[in-house]
């Protein structure tokens, strides 16, 4: 189908660009030439999006279109992207994770769970401070200092701030 194209080739991608931030709507125009406002899709139409004119093989589509049915959301996009280090105290294994800076430490550890099934048995510290599993990093005090870092011309992979992971004997199962 002609109208999956657009969809398709941007698969995968950050399709954000096609909306208005403000009204969560297609990005939309005034055509020049009929002086109505339009849909903008530079990559061609596709699914829900009228035709530019009228047309008999054209019918409208009852209901909200796709991009309004929250059945189709697969993820949230994040303003930034962050790393840290969590480093387990007992062991002295350490992770590097990605995170979203969104999201609160408790998420955090749920991913982190796959590399220590007992991290629930851990007690997360940063500058010797316990931090709140609710909160964020930002929250809790650790800041996203790569924009100084870039500033300054330094490599932000030496300096990746790090959750020290303190084991508690509380006998909790994994």
């Amino acid at each position: 189908d002609p109208l999956l194209r657009p969809i398709l080739e941007s698969a995968g991608r950050d399709i954000s660009s096609w909306f208005d931030p403000k009204t969560k709507d297609i990005q939309t125009f005034v055509d020049p030439v009929t002086s109505c406002v339009r849909y903008f899709t530079p990559r061609g139409r596709f699914i829900h999006i009228p035709p530019a004119g009228p047309r008999s093989d054209w019918a409208s589509v009852s209901g909200d279109p796709w991009w309004r049915d929250r059945s189709y959301d697969v993820g949230r996009l994040t303003e930034k992207a962050r790393r840290v280090r969590v480093v387990n105290t007992l062991t002295g294994l350490e992770q590097l994770l990605e995170v979203c800076s969104e999201e609160t430490l408790e998420e955090i550890l749920g991913r982190y769970l796959r590399y220590n099934a007992h991290a629930r048995s851990y007690t997360w510290k940063h500058g010797g401070r316990t931090l709140d599993m609710d909160q964020t990093l930002e929250e809790n005090g650790i800041h996203d200092d790569d924009h100084e870092l870039e500033r300054l011309r330094l490599d932000r992979d030496e300096f990746v701030p790090a959750v020290l992971l303190h084991f508690n004997d509380d006998l909790t199962e994994g």
